[in-house]
């Protein structure tokens, strides 16, 4: 038993599934560039966790 040809309407929609593949692509790789740069960069990440640290403080804490 022979497979049918594709239809042109699942060949155009494979095409716009890669083209959103490329952009999913990309959109990760630049996620994951930026994540490297600033974790790469050594600057202390501290984040909001509901604790008063002065050293998040506008004045430094000194």
């Amino acid at each position: 038993m022979a497979f049918r040809p594709d239809h042109e309407l699942h060949r155009r929609r494979f095409g716009r599934n890669l083209g959103l593949l490329a952009v999913l692509a990309a959109f990760v790789a630049l996620v994951f560039g930026l994540t490297v740069v600033k974790v790469s960069n050594g600057h202390p990440m501290q984040a909001f966790d509901h604790v008063v640290r002065p050293e998040l403080a506008r004045g430094g804490g000194s």
